[in-house]
């Protein structure tokens, strides 16, 4: 989907995020707020979590839009939501990316959200505008952060955990950066391949060779944001030649890798959060996402 407004004006947005503390185990949470009210239009790559962006803005506020799915206020991002882009004039919001593994305890059957983008009330039902409340009412980003951590923690208490197992194989998916083989992943935790993947699927969302590899594709976006060649790459990131991982980008994102490489995207994503967030110039490479 090809851009149609702005993209943000970096230096007159604020970004805040929880301190290393403060940080929740396979969450990540940034908060921003535009200092100037103005328009902007971002396109939400592919990530390996599920997104929920919180709407705090006091008028207008968050729209967003996939395939043709046209919304506004909060909304939940499943994984490869597909052709996302957000913006509008948004005064202040909350993301929260959620790794698979901690979405189905905070989500519960709700983190099935493979490919598709909701409203956060359709997720949360009446929770969803009482959290907003209790958001936008915070005195500072590190009051919602906390408010956002108790809230998520007092989900996860009444839901079922994912197996270890599962667990397991996801946290090998990460480490590997989606070149571990599924055949390996069953042996590792001692099930056959087909229980690995019926699990996988049914509790994560997604089957274990997707979700390799949208890992794969992950860390491709980011070498490719870090000013690595295209080439490099896909040799570094195991893909079979440069048409292979331009194939790759095209299927999770529409784009071309070099276009992926300078996307607006990724002033919201994790790589543009480093210790002290600053504005990026095309990107820091710091990552400190939900891992």
């Amino acid at each position: 989907m090809p851009p149609t407004g702005p993209p943000p004006d970096w230096a007159r947005v604020e970004i805040a995020v929880p301190r290393p503390a403060d940080r929740l185990p396979g969450i990540a949470m940034a908060g921003f707020r535009q200092r100037v009210p103005a328009v902007a239009d971002i396109a939400m790559v592919a990530h390996p979590s599920v997104t929920l962006l919180v709407d705090l803005s006091e008028t207008d506020g968050l729209a967003y839009r996939a395939h043709d799915l046209h919304g506004h206020g909060s909304f939940v991002a499943g994984l490869v939501p597909g052709g996302l882009r957000t913006g509008g004039r948004v005064g202040a919001c909350l993301q929260i990316r959620l790794g698979p593994v901690a979405a189905a305890s905070v989500l519960g059957a709700a983190a099935d959200l493979t490919g598709t983008v909701v409203s956060l009330e359709d997720v949360w039902g009446r929770d969803a505008g009482r959290a907003e409340d209790r958001l936008r009412a915070a005195a500072s980003w590190d009051e919602r952060f906390a408010i956002a951590a108790e809230i998520l923690a007092r989900r996860t208490e009444t839901r079922r955990r994912v197996d270890p197992e599962v667990a397991h194989a996801w946290r090998r998916t990460l480490a590997g950066r989606g070149r571990t083989r599924v055949d390996g992943l069953a042996d590792e935790v001692g099930w056959s391949r087909k229980r690995l993947w019926s699990r996988f699927r049914s509790q994560l969302g997604i089957t274990p060779k997707r979700a390799a590899r949208l890992v794969r594709f992950d860390h491709a976006a980011h070498l490719l944001v870090a000013g690595d060649a295209a080439a490099d790459v896909a040799a570094r990131c195991g893909y079979a030649d440069q048409s292979h991982l331009h194939r790759e980008v095209r299927t999770f994102t529409g784009l071309t890798p070099a276009a992926v490489a300078v996307a607006p995207w990724l002033a919201i994503d994790d790589v543009a959060w480093p210790a002290s967030p600053r504005p990026p110039r095309s990107l820091s490479r710091s990552v400190i996402g939900p891992r």
